[in-house]
């Protein structure tokens, strides 16, 4: 149990709150298991909660000797975790068929932002079926390019032509199918892996209801404005015909994108809210969901500027618990994360999104 001062000067903890429970060293690798208490106390301690967890690990091909420590050297690296809130994964999806939606040979502009939108078909049709994960398709080497996919649910009453052109989103000249699509089905962003649906939940397809035609909506990051980029990126959904009892959706919080939103340059910290008004929920879920809606799954979406964000949570004019919130947000770790126990939400409840930036190292305006 070490720790490191502002000099990065590595020094023995006084107070040893790391447990060694098992260790195995073979020819090529070793292996440490070790417990912690989630909070110790230790002011020379992190304390280890819902939020990302940056682990930093180093190691010598020498064990330590009497003369101290050896340097690292460039055997080093880092990983954002959700330590409290892993992946989930269910073993019997590898079996189950699935199909995918993928750009082709979209031809990326060298320009820092931009969406691109691609109509697809739903293969699977006049039988319900319940899709149970989705994956991420992300083209060798543009892990960094590919920064999120949206999945919109379309008209139902276009035809096969819309299938056979991509454009650039929020364009002039897009064409005019791309405005009926407006609900989002599924999100995914830049770090994250595979979601699974929980055992009782299903994305519902194949009904006179479910998304005929969906839109994918892909952000390409391109900051170094590099020329030629082709990518062939998307999303793969596994369904099952084993109906699940409760249908899945989406529901969207947060701050729209508009010119409006903007943070001032050299702020270390600058606080924006998005509000979804009881009145708003009231007109949303009070004819079609009396009952509310049971939240399990919440994925905390900003760009390089966000340092944390949280989703509050308001019934009768009195805050709950958190929905969800991560204070250490890395914008290259956008993962879901699954509720403990799910959450209802009710018409005339109130959610804000709490959105904190830093653009101290920023000598323009940015807008959001």
């Amino acid at each position: 149990d070490y720790f490191t001062d502002e000099n990065r000067v590595l020094k023995k903890d006084p107070q040893q709150d790391y447990h060694l429970e098992y260790a195995m060293e073979n020819s090529t690798h070793t292996i440490l298991a070790f417990s912690r208490e989630l909070h110790t106390c230790d002011t020379n301690d992190k304390s280890i909660t819902e939020s990302t967890v940056r682990v930093i690990w180093a190691y010598h091909h020498k064990d330590m000797g009497e003369a101290g420590k050896n340097y690292h050297g460039s055997n080093r690296g880092t990983k954002s975790l959700r330590l409290l809130n892993p992946e989930r994964e269910e073993v019997s999806s590898a079996s189950l068929p699935y199909f995918d939606l993928t750009n082709k040979d979209v031809p990326v502009p060298d320009k820092d932002t931009t969406y691109w939108c691609q109509m697809f078909k739903i293969p699977v049709q006049h039988e319900k079926h319940h899709v149970t994960k989705v994956e991420p398709l992300i083209q060798k080497g543009h892990e960094n390019l590919v920064h999120h996919i949206l999945l919109y649910q379309c008209s139902s009453n276009l035809n096969d032509s819309v299938l056979d052109y991509g454009h650039e989103c929020y364009h002039p000249n897009m064409p005019d199918s791309f405005l009926t699509c407006e609900t989002v089905i599924f999100a995914w962003a830049i770090g994250g892996e595979g979601f699974t649906y929980p055992p009782h939940v299903g994305l519902s397809i194949g009904t006179a209801a479910d998304p005929v035609f969906v839109l994918m909506e892909v952000h390409y990051d391109n900051p170094s404005f590099t020329e030629g980029l082709i990518d062939n990126s998307g999303l793969r959904l596994i369904y099952t015909p084993v109906l699940r009892k409760y249908d899945a959706g989406v529901i969207e919080a947060g701050l729209w994108v508009s010119l409006f939103h903007n943070i001032p340059p050299g702020m270390p910290e600058f606080v924006s809210e998005g509000h979804c008004t009881l009145e708003c929920l009231e007109e949303a879920l009070g004819a079609e969901r009396p009952a509310g809606i049971q939240v399990f799954a919440v994925l905390l979406h900003a760009h390089l500027a966000g340092r944390a964000i949280r989703m509050r949570h308001f019934h009768n004019g009195e805050e709950q618990k958190l929905l969800a919130y991560d204070d250490e947000f890395d914008f290259n770790f956008q993962e879901f994360q699954y509720l403990k126990e799910e959450r209802t939400i009710l018409p005339g409840d109130n959610l804000v999104t709490e959105c904190h930036y830093s653009t101290v190292d920023r000598i323009r305006m940015t807008w959001v």
